[in-house]
């Protein structure tokens, strides 16, 4: 699903791709969806698709892995139960010699993972997909990295239907995503070689704390609203 390569969108702020995002997504028509956040801002799209869908919301915490000096310049991700993307890195990070920046960027960013864990949830469990329509949505897919760790965490859960779901995607970071998933929806694809920072497609992009994202959980989704 999604726009024509090359006519890609531009939204006013997360809000308003999330109300993009689920007018696509109610093509779908999953009436048991359960709605999953990629932190940060991903938190806020995934908020206003669930609240739109009349749809339960929960969190799917992954990292990504960058080059040192270079963190936006990603090469993979890590995530909740032991998720890693690609799953190639998981063989590099376990030989001896030679990949000791490989082993430092994953258990630096593993350790990151299981804070915001304990943050996000603060002790309350996570909510079951198992045999229903999970739906994990980012506010962007630039490699994919980080949105196949996402969907690799879901997937052992065992949904009955498990669908990646963004406003815009590079056309690399899509046909990644894309393998990890039974349906990919997207307001916008870029052609190959065409996307630019997932900030450029936002009129208004700010930083997301971890305050917020606590917040929207608490929140939750069904009954929730969002602000403007």
């Amino acid at each position: 699903m999604g726009r024509e390569r090359g006519r890609m969108p531009r939204f006013r702020d997360r809000l308003e791709a999330g109300e993009e995002l689920a007018e696509a997504l109610a093509e779908l028509n999953a009436t048991d969806a359960v709605v999953l956040g990629i932190p940060r801002g991903g938190v806020v799209v995934a908020h206003e698709v669930a609240v739109r869908l009349g749809a339960p919301l929960e969190v799917l915490v992954v990292r990504k892995l960058g080059y040192p000096g270079r963190e936006e310049a990603g090469f993979g991700a890590v995530g909740e139960d032991g998720a890693i993307v690609p799953e190639s890195l998981q063989s590099l990070e376990e030989q001896d010699a030679g990949f000791e920046l490989v082993r430092d960027a994953v258990d630096a960013r593993r350790a990151e993972v299981e804070a915001r864990v304990q943050r996000y949830r603060a002790g309350r469990d996570r909510a079951r997909i198992e045999g229903a329509s999970a739906i994990v949505v980012d506010d962007g897919i630039a490699t994919g990295y980080t949105f196949a760790a996402a969907l690799a965490i879901a997937r052992t859960q065992r949904p009955r239907l498990l669908v990646g779901a963004a406003p815009v995607a590079s056309g690399e970071g899509a046909a990644l995503v894309a393998g990890h998933c039974d349906e990919l929806v997207t307001v916008g694809t870029a052609s190959r070689g065409l996307f630019f920072a997932v900030s450029v497609y936002y009129d208004d992009f700010p930083q997301v704390s971890d305050d917020e994202v606590v917040r929207i959980l608490v929140g939750g989704g069904r009954e929730a609203r969002g602000e403007r």
